[in-house]
């Protein structure tokens, strides 16, 4: 299983400290860093660093890991400029940028920022089409016309990309499998019961089965937190603490976990979750830190990816 590290930075933190983040999960042996793309925690403003800017920082400040940001909303740029972005951190990470691509879904941010954030029919049709572009953009010049966005016939996009996996992502049953089918090179979701994630997995595998892809190609991956302690008395304590804020008790919201696959417990039944999902046919997972930057302890998170790891 593949690991990585999920950073929120919309609720707040310095360029400074999502480097030093990065580096740190380099130096851990850890095969991807990955970050959100918004400009705002919900209704609130903190020091927020825009996603693409930083990411490209990043590929100079590191050597070998891969770098994803989960996920870019279409509403923020015309694909013809994403395209353009994403191919020069390319050429600056020598080939180690993922790309995530969604509709947006954020009202404040987009109301903020004077954004508009479209319906989602309206939405999926313009991600369908922006996900076109990509590709026809970085395969050469092949161009692209539709009823959002074209690209002109015989466009060459230089520097010609060596390689950007894309990423699709989102909780949908129908229309986000089936976009990922067709398009993407990594289907990523949030931690979701055995049920639900076989039932997405089967309409992506159709999808590109249909699209004259190979689902098996498709890399499938889950972003998620770790209720994880270093006792099982401090397990419990963190059980009744996290649980009370969703009005469960401790033992409902260990289950509400379990049925999700999350990673929980000790250290020592940390990795039961990731070989849960690795039956499933998982072989990425992001843990999630929805925090502040400067709040993430790496001291916890050492023993913890080790702990996963197995």
């Amino acid at each position: 299983m593949e690991l990585g590290l999920f950073t929120e930075p919309q609720v707040g933190g310095s360029y400074q400290r999502l480097r030093e983040l990065a580096r740190w999960s380099e130096e851990q042996g850890l095969e991807a860093f990955a970050r959100s793309d918004h400009y705002l925690n919900g209704s609130e403003s903190a020091n927020v660093t825009d996603a693409l800017t930083s990411i490209a920082g990043l590929a100079r400040e590191t050597e070998r890991i891969e770098l994803v940001v989960l996920v870019s909303p279409l509403t923020f740029r015309h694909p013809g400029v994403l395209a353009k972005t994403a191919a020069t951190i390319d050429e600056m990470s020598h080939g180690r940028f993922t790309l995530g691509v969604g509709t947006g879904w954020m009202e404040d941010e987009h109301e903020a920022f004077g954004i508009e954030l479209y319906s989602a029919r309206e939405g999926f049709s313009r991600l369908f089409e922006t996900l076109s572009y990509l590709r026809a953009a970085f395969a050469g010049s092949e161009g692209f016309s539709g009823r959002h966005y074209a690209l002109a016939t015989g466009t060459d996009v230089l520097p010609r990309p060596t390689n950007i996996p894309i990423v699709i992502g989102g909780s949908g049953m129908k229309k986000t499998p089936t976009m990922a089918g067709r398009f993407a090179d990594e289907y990523n979701m949030f931690a979701t019961d055995a049920e639900t994630l076989e039932r997405r997995l089967e309409v992506m595998r159709q999808a590109a089965v249909e699209a004259d892809r190979d689902p098996d190609a498709i890399k499938i991956s889950i972003a998620g937190p770790a209720i994880i302690a270093d006792t099982e008395q401090e397990y419990r304590d963190l059980l009744a603490e996290r649980g009370a804020k969703r009005d469960l008790s401790a033992d409902e919201y260990e289950a509400f976990l379990g049925e999700r696959n999350v990673p929980r417990g000790t250290l020592e039944t940390a990795g039961e979750a990731i070989a849960a999902y690795a039956a499933l046919g998982v072989s990425r997972f992001y843990l999630q830190e929805y925090k502040a930057l400067d709040e993430i302890d790496t001291d916890r998170l050492g023993p913890l990816f080790s702990a996963l790891r197995g």
